[in-house]
């Protein structure tokens, strides 16, 4: 058996943000913009009355109130009104839900009078479905009396008051929070609401609880703290991820260019080979020459001429200049192999640094990702907004999970190429099926549905009619 949730909250403020929240006219983080659909207004207002607050505004103007109202003074109370989360969705499975509503709005206006309900909201479109109400703390009767203060030792008891003022009619309206809001009345709304919802199997929470209710201020300015938090521990490990990177990248580099001289040198090498190979070849030939016309027993001075020819071929200086030149390739193509293997060497030992620190940030993610579980989704989401093409100042305020407007291309790579918009607005929210996971909405759709859109509007603008196939909970396409 699960437990009833009923907070009441005082507002002695300006109650249009509040709402402009509750109708939906400004949408937070929590809310899933596709469900606002299944709210329900659970009062109907008075004829002429359009929202919430000017539904409190004419309560108060017509309860015949004998004292005006005070600067601070409250003007209603917030309550909100559902049960665990589990019972909840049980409740909405067995079809109970609208009945539910039913004896949650009984009970209100049995408790604090019809008149004063003023407003109630069915909210779907968040993890829990529940009631907001709004109450106008308007009763009857005789006002609490403040306790005596007590005599101190010694002291005589106070004086009567000499005047004696004409008591006002005890049942005539008047406002008052501390009335409603005194504390065995708390837990008397307590009592009665959890008997109100036994029949749903929901139960009273325990008397005496330490457990103190939250804001909903509160809990959008702690959601943003955290996410601040997460912002900065994601960005601290990348930096430290993108230098080790940045250095074996160099490496790398190094290696590739010493392997290219290396190569340069063995391409020399083998030229210089290559020349002394025919330098070699012709003396061979000169000299079966020289043989040829000596056995022949040609004139001395056609032999002389051969000599000469002979000589200029295989001069000595050209050939030792040669062969100095393969032995100094050779002895630069042994010092670039050494080069080489010194780089070798050099990576592998920062590839061996790099897998120590590698193994510590994954260590230190896992603690992250055990204290922050939201912090997979969020770099999820900062990869994907990278890939559609947002850039680093525009990807950090999305990350904030706040609505972030902006205008120009963006990247689909389901169709390939680029869709451009004047204005939209970005938000990450969370998935409305899986609490745990976070989507991209532009213009308060999933981004895979927008471009979706952005392509039928491409198509009709080059003339090609574009007909949309009926869905039942996914897209199935567009037919041509």
């Amino acid at each position: 058996m699960g437990y009833v949730v009923l907070h009441l909250d005082k507002s002695p403020g300006n109650e249009s943000a509040m709402t402009d929240h509750i109708e939906r006219k400004v949408i937070h983080p929590n809310v899933d913009p596709e469900r606002i659909h299944l709210n329900k207004e659970l009062i109907e207002f008075p004829e002429g009355v359009n929202d919430r607050t000017e539904a409190i505004q004419h309560r108060l103007k017509n309860a015949e109130l004998g004292r005006q109202i005070g600067k601070n003074q409250v003007q209603v109370i917030r309550f909100m009104l559902s049960g665990s989360p589990e019972d909840m969705e049980r409740i909405q499975k067995e079809g109970k839900l609208d009945e539910w509503c039913k004896d949650n709005i009984e009970w209100l206006k049995n408790t604090y009078g019809a008149e004063n309900v003023v407003a109630a909201t069915l909210h779907m479109d968040e993890t829990t479905p529940h009631i907001h109400a709004s109450v106008v703390p308007i009763v009857r009767g005789e006002r609490r009396q403040k306790a005596p203060k007590k005599k101190k030792p010694g002291q005589e008891p106070a004086e009567e008051p000499k005047r004696k003022y004409k008591k006002k009619d005890p049942n005539r309206p008047r406002l008052c929070c501390d009335d409603v809001m005194a504390k065995a009345k708390l837990i008397e709304y307590q009592d009665s609401y959890a008997e109100a919802m036994k029949k749903y199997g929901l139960e009273r929470g325990i008397k005496g609880s330490d457990a103190r209710h939250i804001t909903l201020t509160e809990f959008y300015r702690n959601q943003t703290i955290e996410s601040q938090n997460l912002q900065t521990n994601i960005g601290a490990l990348l930096a430290v991820e993108d230098a080790k990177r940045q250095s074996i990248e160099e490496l790398k580099r190094q290696e590739q260019e010493a392997k290219l001289k290396s190569e340069q040198a063995e391409e020399q090498k083998r030229q210089k080979e290559s020349e002394l190979k025919k330098t070699e070849e012709n003396l061979s030939q000169a000299k079966g020459q020289f043989k040829a016309e000596k056995l022949k027993n040609k004139v001395a001075n056609v032999s002389s001429n051969i000599m000469d020819g002979i000589g200029s071929l295989i001069g000595t200086s050209k050939v030792k200049r040669q062969q100095q030149e393969i032995e100094n390739l050779k002895e630069e193509n042994t010092g670039l192999q050494t080069e080489v293997k010194t780089l070798k060497e050099q990576i592998q030992t920062n590839e061996r640094e790099h897998a120590k620190v590698t193994d510590k940030l994954r260590q230190e993610l896992d603690k992250i990702y055990a204290l922050f579980p939201k912090i997979k989704e969020l770099l999820r989401m900062e990869n994907l907004c990278r890939h559609l093409g947002f850039g680093e100042s525009l990807t950090k305020a999305i990350l904030e999970m706040k609505p972030v407007g902006f205008k120009g291309k963006l990247y689909s790579s389901e169709y390939r190429r680029h869709f451009e918009t004047e204005h939209s607005v970005a938000e990450i929210k969370p998935s409305a099926n899986e609490p745990d996971k976070l989507r991209l909405t532009i213009d308060g759709v999933g981004d895979t549905n927008w471009f979706r859109q952005k392509y039928r509007e491409f198509q009709e603008s080059i003339g090609i009619k574009v007909k949309q196939e009926s869905e039942m909970g996914k897209n199935k396409g567009i037919k041509m």
